[in-house]
């Protein structure tokens, strides 16, 4: 597997990147903090044994879907915003509230389970090899991977839609 110490300083710049990513003001800071935060996810598959996954991590999320975040940042010209003002205090009591929940739930299960749950776990063989997931997602999961493609493509002409600028009150 690996070292606690080294689950707990991937752990800690996960959620270093994560809170950088959502309290940065500027657009493309934010998904610079997401990229790092998905690197930071990667390697932690890999300290789990999961190369496969942490390769697929690495090329469809840190590469593919950031590209296509950043296409629109730049597209929308998003990185010049402001960004949005909240005032309402009920938002981050609710936050502190659900991440308080959130975090005895995990403590608990921690308490009750100290295993964690992995001796059933090692009980079953699961055939992760990328040949059996890649069966799997085909057979069984066409329809949702077909679904997520159009919506990709609906959201893609959507923004070239809203890119577009006008010129002399008419569009061009």
């Amino acid at each position: 597997m690996g070292s606690p110490i080294l689950f707990f300083i991937l752990a800690f710049i996960a959620v270093l990147s994560a809170l950088g990513m959502l309290l940065s003001r500027n657009a493309i800071y934010s998904a610079l903090f997401l990229v790092l935060n998905f690197v930071t996810i990667a390697i932690l598959y890999l300290v789990l044994n999961a190369p496969f996954i942490a390769m697929v991590q690495i090329t469809v999320y840190a590469g593919a879907i950031m590209v296509l975040f950043l296409f629109v940042i730049m597209l929308l010209g998003a990185e010049r915003l402001g960004g949005v003002a909240s005032s309402r205090d009920w938002e981050w009591a609710t936050a502190g509230i659900l991440g308080g929940v959130l975090l005895l739930v995990f403590m608990l299960e921690l308490v009750l389970k100290p295993g964690g749950g992995t001796t059933e776990l090692a009980a079953t063989f699961i055939d992760t090899s990328p040949a059996a997931l890649g069966m799997r997602l085909f057979e069984a999961y066409v329809f949702p991977f077909e679904l997520t493609g159009v919506l990709l493509l609906a959201a893609m002409i959507g923004v070239v839609v809203l890119g577009r600028t006008k010129k002399r009150g008419k569009d061009v």
